[in-house]
């Protein structure tokens, strides 16, 4: 059976391990169809078949999730306006995500040790969560922020959880 180009292109992002039953598959719906040529919204058709039986896990898998945890003394004067911002318009240590990123937690260490971050990454797990940022305050070694005296000891319980921390959030 003839392939157009664009039906080729759309093949090629199957992975190789099942390129050859969808392969199969697309022939199939195409001879039901009576065509002699594959197209691309034939396979379109059958990729869509397949993957609306996978449902919305399958999206959620694509969704990354993410928290910031901030510093709670500095949260006593700041609303997190800057973070939040950042977040939302994918702007600094945020620019590398995409319309599909959720941030699914917003919360504060507990004051120093951090004694919060662990029961709320662990309770945050369960919603899929993917990435923490550290906020900017708690990486800042300048007058206006106290240096976080814990950070690298909250960067490791968050990291002992199997979630990967990024510092900063904007500036």
């Amino acid at each position: 059976m003839d392939w157009t180009q664009e039906a080729l292109e759309e093949l090629e992002k199957v992975p190789k391990f099942v390129r050859g039953m969808a392969k199969k598959a697309v022939e199939k719906a195409a001879r039901e169809k009576e065509n002699t040529s594959v197209t691309r919204e034939i396979v379109l058709e059958v990729k869509e078949k397949y993957f609306s039986m996978i449902g919305k896990e399958n999206d959620e898998r694509k969704t990354t999730k993410v928290a910031v945890v901030r510093c709670h003394t500095v949260a006593e004067v700041c609303p997190g306006v800057g973070c939040l911002k950042a977040f939302t318009h994918r702007k600094l240590n945020f620019q590398n995500y995409g319309p599909d990123t959720e941030l699914i937690g917003f919360f504060t260490c507990g004051g120093c040790s951090g004694r919060r971050v662990s029961r709320l990454v662990e309770k945050l797990l369960d919603h899929g969560l993917d990435v923490v940022h550290l906020s900017s305050c708690m990486c800042m070694d300048e007058d206006d922020y106290p240096k976080c005296p814990f950070k690298t000891q909250i960067k490791k319980a968050i990291e002992g959880k199997g979630v990967k921390v990024l510092e900063g959030t904007h500036h």
